[in-house]
């Protein structure tokens, strides 16, 4: 007797996902350490393509921290970041315009493209998609610090409102927007914003049924030299205990701060997914048991654990 596993029951329990998700919108974040290697870029371009087969809308921003890293470098620009976000120059700006809507953004278009995506190259600048004003000092408490700082972060973004109207064409005529993550104002100003903050943003403004984080890590980690560490579902409050013990630091803070924001303002889950491990976010939307962190507001209340479906809170976008 064949002990091989039966592939229709492996396809009927995927439809039950496929059909709860058929025509509700996944945001999804690629960060830039993933954008880095054409091989990962590519697997999970694959993937993304699938969930669009499926009939699931797909809006995916990117970041591109690494490649700017790099950039700045070859042209001896200092690299500062404090609690996970860089502090940007005139001329950290000028490079991040070359990073983000440059070569990072390209490269990435071509990649869904050849997966099959009817991809459409944006910013937060374009159609009036995002408006930001200049971040003002702020008290920032560093990774390891006991006392807040004053930084002065210079021309990053603060989200001020979002017009998702250019998306929601792009997507009704069967388009994936893809959007850099840089933002403007109406006085004509450009601005460096976190891809993280971008995400969430975008996510509340389009009621979208979830959120994705795509990572070099497994997902959300307790102790983060050990990757077997892995905390598959969080709540508010679990999140406060691992910032508390010190588990949350350097890039993870500002994705938990837009989980949060995210989660708050009506996006039903938000998801920390690898971007490296194959076929973890189509494990992550198509299983009960996922494959990184879920982060809900509440505990299911039926099952331990339910990766892929949770109900509505009732907060209003």
């Amino acid at each position: 007797m064949s002990h091989t596993p039966n592939p229709y029951e492996t396809l009927r329990s995927a439809a039950k996902y496929v059909r709860q998700f058929r025509q509700k919108t996944f945001v999804v974040k690629l960060g830039g350490e993933l954008l880095d290697q054409p091989g990962l870029r590519r697997a999970v371009a694959e993937q993304l393509a699938l969930l669009w087969s499926f009939s699931i809308p797909l809006v995916i921003v990117h970041g591109g921290g690494s490649s700017l890293d790099q950039l700045c470098e070859s042209m001896d620009l200092p690299i500062a970041k404090v609690g996970g976000r860089r502090v940007t120059s005139p001329a950290v700006l000028d490079a991040a315009k070359m990073a983000f809507a440059g070569k990072v953004h390209m490269d990435l278009l071509a990649d869904l493209r050849a997966a099959g995506l009817p991809c459409v190259g944006l910013s937060g600048v374009d159609a009036g998609l995002v408006t930001a004003t200049k971040r003002p000092p702020v008290e920032i408490l560093a990774d390891g610090a006991t006392e807040p700082v004053s930084v002065d972060f210079g021309l990053v973004g603060d989200i001020q409102s979002v017009d998702p109207s250019v998306l929601t064409h792009l997507i009704q005529g069967g388009f994936v927007p893809v959007i850099a993550p840089l933002t403007g104002d109406d006085e004509g100003e450009v601005f460096n914003t976190n891809a993280d903050s971008l995400a969430a943003a975008i996510a509340v403004s389009l009621r979208a049924e979830k959120l994705f984080f795509l990572l070099k890590v497994p997902g959300l980690l307790a102790d983060v030299s050990k990757p077997s560490s892995l905390v598959p579902f969080a709540t508010f409050e679990k999140l406060n205990k691992l910032e508390q013990s010190g588990a949350i630091t350097a890039g993870m803070r500002p994705k938990l701060e837009a989980a949060r924001k995210a989660l708050a303002a009506g996006v039903h889950s938000v998801h920390l997914v690898s971007g490296v491990r194959p076929d973890a976010l189509l494990m992550e939307v198509f299983t009960n048991e996922g494959s990184g962190t879920m982060i809900a507001l509440a505990e299911p209340v039926d099952e331990p654990l339910v990766h892929a479906a949770v109900e509505p809170s009732g907060v209003g976008a």
